[in-house]
């Protein structure tokens, strides 16, 4: 399938063609085949490969010369090695292990294997099962760019107990009625369908996700789904001190606190409601329960908080905090300017005069944030340049709405109702088709901050950050 990349799509398909030319498929059973082939690729190459090795060549009427192709291509060997995701070293020691049944007659091979296997065993922890061969990412969560969406942000609501100026505007939104949110039982469905397809983090948002009255339920629920490593919730703080111990004992794995000032004053003009010793309470908790990094989210505007800065570096020194400066961003509402933007570059110029040393930290694949790093902090800082240096590239997000809804970028408008889609009764295979195309239109990057400022699109509490 085109969603498919590399030579394990080449592969396949070679394989597809060959059965189908030769009669082991029918023209109308290979499109079918191929869409199973996208989502059990390593196992339906294994079944048809079995099958040649019970009937040989000649029971699938394949030439010599096809069959030498076919057992090449797509050999046990060469499954093994596409579909295992171990390391090229784990794979070389894999290739050194001798097969049993010539064990008998090879035994200065195996001696040479076993040498080579001792020198090759992984780093403690990192020892995989070569021999079982786990499936590849789901095609369906794979768009056309090669984009691995292995990260899945619901939101559980559409209020919030501030109004921060950036996220909403001034007047509040119009809320979507109750009974066109998901439920409860809706989106632990679609979090384990995900789940299911290769989405192995994912994070609570809002709107307020803390004003959820079951959010303590629901996150014990995401915690029996197998294979879902992460679950992570953003939250103004404003309950976090009360709830946070039993968020931690349902399964909380990550936090992102959001505060953009250190002056109260200036946080109550920010987000226009008082608590901003609560939220600093929050944090504390945090700490105290062993949360580390504990993130905090500030949104930089210039003419409100980038004087601060400086202030907030200076919260790491002596906590394990990962500060992260974000670029202003233009939402529905939010009266955004370039103005009033402070670029990733600005910020960094000026917290480099006061810290010259500062040092840039590796990044992950996937990572959202630039980090940096004090020498001598306990904690860091980051910057979310979403606006001046865009990460469209490594994006293996999605979102879901509180109302239900698929957003495969944060700035993109186009949306698709999965909330219809299961309450109209569509299958589990129904489901992923539409989820697949949504995620096969996914365009290569936004459309840059001047382009998204003229965009109609919503505000971002109503899509969950």
């Amino acid at each position: 399938p085109a969603c498919v990349g590399g030579a394990a799509r080449s592969r396949r398909t070679r394989a597809l063609f060959a059965l189908s030319m030769y009669g082991f498929l029918s023209a109308r059973s290979l499109k079918p085949a191929r869409r199973a082939m996208a989502m059990h690729g390593g196992k339906c190459c294994r079944f048809l490969l079995t099958g040649q090795a019970h009937m040989g060549a000649r029971a699938l009427s394949l030439s010599p010369g096809l069959s030498k192709q076919f057992a090449r291509c797509c050999s046990p060997a060469q499954m093994r090695s596409s579909y295992s995701g171990a390391t090229r070293e784990e794979k070389n020691m894999d290739m050194l292990v001798p097969d049993p049944r010539a064990a008998a007659t090879s035994t200065a091979t195996t001696s040479v294997a076993a040498k080579h296997e001792q020198e090759l065993v992984p780093p403690a922890g990192r020892r995989r099962m070569l021999m079982e061969d786990p499936l590849p990412f789901s095609a369906f969560l794979t768009d056309g760019f090669g984009r691995q969406h292995s990260y899945l942000r619901i939101s559980l609501t559409e209020k919030c107990n501030l109004r921060c100026q950036y996220c909403m505007p001034e007047e509040g939104v119009a809320l979507t009625p109750r009974s066109q949110l998901l439920s409860t039982a809706e989106v632990l469905t679609l979090a384990g369908l995900f789940v299911q397809q290769g989405v192995d983090k994912i994070r609570l948002t809002g709107g307020e996700p803390l004003i959820r009255p079951d959010v303590v339920h629901i996150i014990s629920e995401l915690r029996k789904l197998e294979g879902l490593k992460t679950i992570a919730v953003t939250t103004n703080g404003m309950n976090l001190a009360r709830l946070l111990p039993s968020l931690k004992e349902a399964g909380l794995g990550l936090l992102n606190v959001s505060l953009d000032s250190l002056v109260p004053a200036k946080f109550e003009f920010i987000v226009r409601r008082k608590g901003f010793h609560k939220v600093m309470e929050g944090i504390d908790k945090a700490l105290e329960l062993g949360y580390n990094p504990v993130k905090v989210n500030c949104v930089v505007m210039r003419g409100l908080n980038e004087d601060e800065l400086l202030d907030f570096v200076t919260l790491t020194e002596k906590k394990p905090l990962e500060v992260r400066f974000i670029e202003y961003m233009p939402f529905d509402g939010n009266k955004w300017n370039f103005k009033k933007m402070v670029s990733y570059q600005e910020m960094l110029d000026r917290i480099r005069q006061h810290w010259p040393d500062l040092e840039k930290l590796p990044a992950g694949q996937t990572d959202t944030a630039k980090t940096f790093k004090v020498p001598g902090f306990q904690g860091q800082v980051g910057f979310i340049t979403s606006m001046s240096e865009h990460f469209c590239g490594s994006c293996n997000r999605l979102r879901i709405t509180a109302d239900g809804n698929l957003k495969v970028c944060l700035f993109g408008n186009a949306e698709v109702s999965l909330r219809d889609c299961l309450r109209s009764g569509a299958s589990e295979e129904e489901l992923l088709q539409i989820i697949g195309a949504a995620v096969g239109r996914k365009k290569k990057q936004h459309a840059g901050m001047f382009n998204i400022s003229q965009m109609k699109n919503r505000p971002m509490i109503l899509i969950g950050g």
